[in-house]
C-alpha cells in the first residue's frame, strides 16, 4: 500500500532524475524495489510526475508576472484581490493533479476525509472498472506483431547457438 514515505521517494528519485535531463521517470506504480505493483501508487505517482513536469517548465520571471508595478500602486494594506492581474493569474495553478488534495482540511472532510491511497486506490478502481481504451490502428497492430515475430525470431537463433 503507498505510503508517505513512497511519495516522497518518488518525488524526489523523480525530481533528481528530471534535473538531469532524463525524459522517462523509471518506476511509476512500482513498490518494494520494484518487487510490487500497486495500481494506487500508479495513479499517486501520475500526479507526482505531472507536478515534476510541471516544475521543469520553470516559471518566467518578467514584469508581468512580478507584477511590481501593481505592487507599488496597491500598497501596504490594500487590495490585491480584485486587480485585474490577480483575477487572470489566481487559477493558474503550478499542475492540477487527480488525487492530491490541494484544498484546505473543511475541503477535504467534505469529501470524506480520505487518505490518499484511499482515494488513489478508489481512483484506480474506477479506472480499471470504466476505461475503454482506444483501439489500435491497424497500422499500429501490424507495427507490434512484426516487433514480436522479429523478437521471437532473434530469440530463436540465441537459442541455437547455446
Amino acid at each position: 500500500m503507498p505510503d508517505a514515505q513512497a511519495g516522497h521517494e518518488k518525488t524526489l528519485t523523480g525530481i533528481c532524475a528530471a534535473m538531469a535531463g532524463a525524459n522517462l521517470i523509471y518506476g511509476a506504480g512500482m513498490l518494494d524495489s520494484g518487487l510490487v505493483f500497486s495500481y494506487a501508487q500508479l495513479v499517486i505517482d501520475n500526479d507526482i510526475f505531472k507536478m515534476i513536469r510541471k516544475v521543469m517548465q520553470g516559471m518566467r520571471v518578467d514584469d508581468e508576472n512580478l507584477a511590481v508595478d501593481i505592487i507599488k500602486s496597491v500598497g501596504p494594506g490594500g487590495d490585491f484581490l480584485m486587480q485585474d492581474h490577480t483575477m487572470k493569474y489566481m487559477r493558474t495553478l503550478p499542475s492540477t493533479p487527480n488525487v492530491i488534495e490541494r484544498g484546505n482540511r473543511e475541503r477535504w472532510l467534505s469529501f470524506g476525509g480520505k487518505g490518499l491511497a484511499e482515494r488513489a486506490s478508489e481512483r484506480a478502481a474506477e479506472i480499471l472498472a470504466n476505461h475503454k481504451p482506444m483501439p489500435l490502428s491497424d497500422d499500429a497492430k501490424s507495427a507490434l506483431r512484426s516487433i514480436v515475430e522479429e523478437s521471437g525470431a532473434e530469440m530463436e537463433a540465441m537459442n541455437k547457438k547455446r
